[in-house]
């Protein structure tokens, strides 16, 4: 069978862990194939931004089973079959699809139905890691708003966006995260005011795990919007704030209400990155 012509289905978003779904293609790569499906409950890790792991997951088929070692985000011209960085095009190429690429050291026959199962215990940690950072991220804009001098892009809750002007590099844990913010010479360009920042830390902290501790009280229901059902279709996080509804393009796994992020807390350092003073943020949830 031929490489496929259109986007994965994915059903991730609806918080599927399970399903049946048909081989499409399969290539050995290395010691290890990748396999295709037309559709699959298996979040996969996206090379141009990294931040949530893959799902572990396993297939079965008539006469078989296989564990998955890895899934990533791949593409596909009908010929060639590019993983990960590999991928030499931006998603909605004309003429290239965008799959998942479930990664197995023993791999099902093209054409074989098979059943996948996620390991439903490491997806939910992995969702509330990942709603915890968008909800910490918010708190601390709002933390850091009386820091602008000049006016950037507001965040979907109406604060100055520091979290997307300055985010350098955002890692989903299980039942936490790790965001980096570079504090160096563009972001002062753009108006944000460093001067006394490490003396501020604590009481910048403070404000982020009172608006935590608020919202997280409040088990604020989350929902995941979504523009279609295939992989490169837009989702967005939504979250319904006293202050307004919240919406982030997003296309990771989340917790379902912000009160499954019990004891939520965010905790700030600074550290020196090549003589650029970064800012990290690091949440936990019970």
């Amino acid at each position: 069978m031929t490489l496929p012509i259109n986007d994965t289905v994915v059903t991730y978003p609806t918080g599927a862990t399970s399903g049946t779904a048909t081989v499409l293609h399969v290539e050995q790569i290395g010691d290890v194939f990748a396999v295709l499906l037309d559709t699959t409950p298996v979040h996969p890790v996206d090379a141009g931004w990294p931040d949530q792991p893959a799902d572990r997951a396993s297939f079965e088929w008539n006469g078989g089973r296989a564990a998955v070692t890895d899934c990533l985000v791949a593409a596909t011209d009908g010929e060639t079959l590019a993983l990960g960085a590999e991928i030499p095009v931006r998603k909605g190429t004309e003429g290239w699809a965008f799959v998942a690429a479930h990664m197995v050291t023993e791999a099902p026959p093209v054409g074989v139905v098979v059943t996948v199962d996620v390991d439903d215990k490491f997806r939910r940690v992995l969702s509330i890691g990942h709603t915890g950072c968008h909800v910490a991220s918010l708190a601390l804009n709002r933390a850091l708003a009386d820091r602008w001098a000049k006016t950037v892009r507001e965040d979907a809750l109406g604060s100055p966006n520091f979290d997307a002007e300055a985010n350098d590099v955002s890692r989903i844990l299980e039942n936490g995260s790790r965001d980096t913010y570079r504090l160096g010479k563009s972001l002062r360009k753009k108006g944000f005011r460093t001067e006394g920042f490490a003396d501020a830390l604590a009481a910048v902290e403070d404000a982020i795990n009172a608006s935590l501790q608020s919202w997280v009280g409040a088990k604020l229901p989350v929902r995941i919007d979504r523009d279609g059902d295939r992989l490169t279709d837009r989702r967005y996080w939504v979250c319904e704030f006293p202050e307004g509804e919240a919406r982030i393009p997003c296309g990771g796994t989340h917790a379902n209400n912000l009160g499954e992020l019990k004891g939520l807390t965010a905790r700030l350092s600074l550290e020196d990155h090549e003589g650029t003073s970064v800012l990290v943020m690091e949440t936990t949830s019970a």
